[in-house]
């Protein structure tokens, strides 16, 4: 700690490096949340559907993404497609493309289990007054289940933006690669990993606990 050179930190390390990595960072997870929920809500409702022509797809779709690492799919993404549609992609567009695809796994097994947590007794309460599949889980179901799954989709979407540094691996300029060029810039790749991991401490332990504080409001609220 003797050696640290306290005078890195400073106002222009936030202004030239931090700030332009922190907004890419914090629109992917906005991105990805966003996307990842509503791919995940219908891949839910595919799993649970009872048809094997939707649920067999859905089924294989999340369990295969769940099996793979993240940054490997970065990889394949980024570099495949292009090759595939035969003209290259941003490395920000290919980010957010590929973190709404990875998510929506996830996000889609939370949705299954909110979905699973309302009684049974309900959704036949919205049959016997006439609503159809698609009624019932619109104006029945989900609304309670996003409720109850609020505080784990917050959750996941907190761990969405620690795995947002994983887009070093194709070069896009997010809140690790603006810590990484400042120490490499400045000659202090020490203070510069040091100050990011107290960042990402700082901004995941205050996401956490508001998370805490909406899970006791959702439980008074029941």
């Amino acid at each position: 700690m003797m050696n640290l050179d306290w005078s890195f930190y400073n106002w222009t390390l936030i202004q030239d490096f931090v700030l332009k990595g922190l907004v890419f960072s914090i629109q992917l997870t906005l991105v990805a949340m966003i996307g990842g929920i509503l791919l995940g809500t219908v891949l839910a409702l595919m799993r649970l559907s009872g048809n094997k022509f939707l649920e067999v797809p859905a089924t294989i779709y999340v369990n295969g993404l769940r099996s793979i690492p993240l940054v490997m799919v970065i990889l394949w993404f980024y570099l495949l497609i292009p090759t595939i549609i035969g003209r290259p992609i941003g490395k920000e567009i290919s980010a957010m493309i590929t973190f709404t695809i990875f998510e929506a796994a996830y996000y889609s097994e939370i949705m299954r289990a909110g979905i699973q947590s309302i009684p049974r007794g309900q959704v036949f309460a919205g049959q016997a007054v006439g609503l159809s599949y698609g009624q019932n889980m619109r104006y029945v179901v989900l609304p309670q289940a996003f409720r109850n799954m609020l505080p784990v989709l917050l959750t996941q979407t907190i761990i969405l933006f620690q795995d947002t540094s994983l887009v070093y691996a194709i070069g896009a300029y997010d809140l690790l690669k603006g810590f990484e060029v400042a120490g490499k810039n400045n000659g202090r790749p020490v203070e510069a990993y040091l100050a990011a991991a107290v960042v990402y401490f700082v901004i995941c332990f205050a996401l956490s606990t508001l998370v805490k504080r909406l899970q006791k409001k959702i439980a008074i609220i029941r």
